[in-house]
């Protein structure tokens, strides 16, 4: 199912290209922050421990509910500080009304020299509606993390103009296959119609995947931040 989605979302294709060059280096504890429905766990190689929190409002907010996430009230984290060497954050930083505050837990939780992977939707709908609230460019991603005490090593542009170009027509032409709306009759129309273009579908799917490997460009999908926290932090050591 994860593959036919990947086939089928360009997003989460980019996604899990790009972590899949990061997250199989991770050792330690694995923090994944808004973990949702913990798409990328398998990604963290077995000898590092990975843990996934969310919001109590995932349910609500979000449609998630999943086992072995521990969820939490507030802004603070259910985590000690400075006993992480990594924390995942893919698709949430623009669902946090404070980002900044978001990143100073990061910080307060990594262990110094830990490090940070940031996972950022650009060319992307507004969704889980009210809850989306920010699209970032690499410029605002490097003043923000700067700004929260954080080195960033790399920010990587998912995609480019092309990729954009598949995944928009992807989002016109998907919704006549999970139509739910109207009457039987309707459905069953819908349906029919999806079918008829369904070469319209799989085209942009694979010219879109193989555009991912040409490279980012300005116009993306999101982006792909690693910052590292510091290699001694005050804040963390005496808190």
């Amino acid at each position: 199912l994860a593959s036919v989605r990947r086939l089928l979302d360009l997003q989460a294709a980019s996604i899990w290209r790009d972590l899949n060059d990061i997250l199989p280096s991770c050792s330690g504890n694995v923090l994944d922050v808004g973990c949702g429905a913990q798409p990328y766990r398998n990604l963290v190689p077995d000898r590092a421990a990975y843990r996934g929190i969310d919001t109590n409002r995932a349910l609500r907010d979000f449609g998630y509910s999943v086992p072995d996430t521990t969820y939490y009230d507030g802004d603070t984290w259910p985590v000690e500080s400075a006993e992480v060497d990594t924390v995942l954050a893919t698709e949430t930083l623009e669902h946090v009304p404070d980002p900044a505050a978001f990143l100073a837990e990061a910080r307060r939780c990594l262990r110094p020299a830990g490090r940070l992977v940031l996972t950022v939707p650009f060319a992307a709908r507004w969704h889980f509606i009210p809850h989306d609230y920010w699209r970032f460019t690499p410029s605002g991603l490097k003043l923000l993390l700067e700004r929260n005490g954080f080195e960033v090593t790399l920010i990587w542009a998912r995609g480019n103009a092309l990729t954009v170009a598949c995944y928009k027509t992807m989002a016109l032409l998907l919704p006549f296959w999970f139509d739910a709306s109207g009457t039987v009759v309707l459905r069953a129309f819908s349906r029919l119609f999806a079918l008829v273009l369904s070469p319209l579908i799989l085209l942009p799917a694979l010219l879109g995947a193989a555009s991912l490997r040409a490279g980012g460009g300005n116009d993306c999908l999101g982006y792909t931040v690693v910052a590292v926290a510091p290699e001694s932090d005050f804040t963390a050591e005496t808190t």
